[in-house]
């Protein structure tokens, strides 16, 4: 039914919880692959403002092994996997992602905000799900 499957994730717990619906989805299914989209703010960190070996625009490893306990679930299950780490805010590189890459199903995780958090911070995973083409998992 889903045959590629976008899994945005950033490492976190919830993004985890994403990750093994993704997984049991995938090894239900026939022929479906992941791509794990990982957006990294285009706003440095201090660590990688101080770290004389970042070039411009690459993602420094140090924020690439955030997505590693991901990319290990997916790998250990044999599920055809791409990784995409990319610059920018994460609901409408998300959403760009999804929408360009004709994707069957996008499986995202959520903090769980009350309205009040989301009407301040904005919900990413909301964002998603209101402007994305396919149909969107939310995983609580």
């Amino acid at each position: 039914m889903f045959k590629k499957i976008l899994l945005a994730g950033d490492g976190s717990e919830h993004s985890l919880r994403a990750c093994e619906k993704a997984v049991y989805i995938a090894k239900h299914s026939e022929k479906t692959s992941i791509t794990l989209v990982h957006v990294v703010d285009d706003i440095p960190s201090q660590s990688d403002v101080v770290d004389e070996e970042m070039k411009p625009r690459d993602i420094p490893d140090h924020r690439k092994q955030r997505v590693f306990p991901m990319v290990n679930k997916i790998e250990v299950e044999q599920i055809p996997l791409t990784v995409k780490h990319l610059f920018g805010e994460p609901g409408p590189t998300i959403v760009r992602e999804a929408n360009d890459g004709d994707y069957d199903l996008v499986i995202i995780g959520s903090r769980g905000l009350n309205q009040f958090q989301q009407m301040v911070l904005g919900s990413v995973s909301h964002k998603v799900a209101k402007r994305v083409k396919c149909p969107v998992m939310i995983v609580k």
